[in-house]
Order: C-alpha cells, then sequence, then structure tokens
C-alpha cells in the first residue's frame, strides 16, 4: 500500500470521528486534507487518460463545494452546483469508456429512488428546490452510466466506479435527508463516510 492510500484512510476516519462526536476544528481540518490527499493519489497514476482528467477536474469540483459550504455563512446554492459539477465530470469520464446500452430496470430503479427523496424533502426545499432536483437528477445519471458499464462487462473497474458512485448517492441522500427533513445525530458521520467511500473507489479505477 502506498503512503498516500494510508494517508487518506488515516485522515477520512478521523474526519469521520469528529463527525460523530469530535471538535469542529478537525472536521474543518481533516475534509479537505482528505480531498488534497485522494487528488495526490489520483496525480500518482502512471499515465493519465481523458478519463482520468476528468476525475481529477471532478476531485477540484468537490474540494470547491466543501470550501463553499466551510464558509462560516454556508453558500449552499453555490456549493450545490461546484458538487454538481464534480459529479458532471465524473460522468463524463465514465462516458468516455462506453458504449450505448440499456438495461431498463437500473434508471426505473434511480428514478424510483430519486421521486421518492424529492417527495420526502420537497415542501422543505423552498427556493432551493430547482437547484436540488438537477443535483438530484444529475447525481442519478452519473450512478446509471456506472451501472451500464457493470451491466455491460463486470471487471474490477466497473465494480469500483458502481460502487463509488452508488456511496455518492447514498451520502446525497443522507446530506438532504437530514438538512431538509429529518436531523439524526450519526448523519454527519455517515455521510462523510459514504462520501470519503465513494471518491475513493472512484479514484481508484483510475489504477485499474
Amino acid at each position: 500500500m502506498s503512503w498516500p492510500l494510508l494517508a487518506v484512510v488515516f485522515s477520512a476516519w478521523l474526519y469521520v470521528d469528529a463527525s460523530y462526536r469530535g471538535p469542529d476544528w478537525q472536521r474543518w481540518l481533516f475534509k479537505p486534507i482528505t480531498l488534497l490527499l485522494l487528488l495526490l493519489l489520483a496525480l500518482e497514476t502512471p499515465v493519465l487518460s481523458v478519463y482520468g482528467y476528468l476525475i481529477i477536474m471532478g476531485l477540484v469540483a468537490t474540494l470547491l463545494g466543501d470550501a463553499l459550504m466551510l464558509l462560516p455563512k454556508s453558500r449552499v446554492m453555490y456549493a450545490l452546483g461546484a458538487f454538481f459539477l464534480s459529479h458532471l465530470f465524473y460522468t463524463l469520464s465514465f462516458a468516455t469508456q462506453m458504449t450505448i446500452s440499456l438495461f431498463w430496470p437500473l434508471p426505473l430503479t434511480l428514478l424510483i429512488i430519486g421521486a421518492v427523496l424529492l417527495a420526502v424533502i420537497w415542501t422543505r426545499l423552498e427556493e432551493m428546490r430547482w437547484p436540488v432536483v438537477t443535483f438530484v437528477a444529475m447525481t442519478l445519471l452519473m450512478v446509471w452510466l456506472a451501472g451500464e458499464q457493470y451491466y455491460m462487462r463486470s471487471t474490477d473497474f466497473t465494480f469500483s466506479i458502481l460502487v463509488g458512485t452508488s456511496l455518492l448517492l447514498l451520502s446525497v441522500i443522507l446530506w438532504l435527508v437530514n438538512h431538509y427533513r429529518l436531523k439524526f445525530r450519526a448523519a454527519d458521520a455517515l455521510v462523510a463516510a459514504c462520501y470519503f467511500g465513494g471518491h475513493f473507489m472512484v479514484v481508484r479505477s483510475m489504477v485499474l
């Protein structure tokens, strides 16, 4: 195991622990550090293709979104825009690796998940309705493309991006439900675990 990988795991664990019971300074410190370490891990890839560059751009957009969320006055609208760009870059990267196919149960399942999620939080969104709808739609599209690739060819690469995007979708669901509908104590830790795990699995696909 390379030292950047070990550093990512350790830093992510410190952030997840802080999200559940630790001090705020620990959360402020280790979230950007973990993402920077993931970026370093991605840059360690021996040969970078268009796929790799798009993943790196997605990580940079994620860093921007997290920076906006950490501001004293949270810029949720702008942060969602940055996260939207991150998932868009990931989606474009997956699109460079696939041919056209349609496994219809997958988009149907994702549409149901998206509809249920929006139904749960819709009345609490107010002026954030369409930004949230757009962001959720982009995330579902990202998972769909990853799932289509796994359906076409079940390899370690496609499994990695499917697990990664599924974890990112789960982090989005947990964050939106906790933020707009039902707050629960373990939410931040669960969101962080899925969030870092998702990005790590996407970055892992670069070396497969």
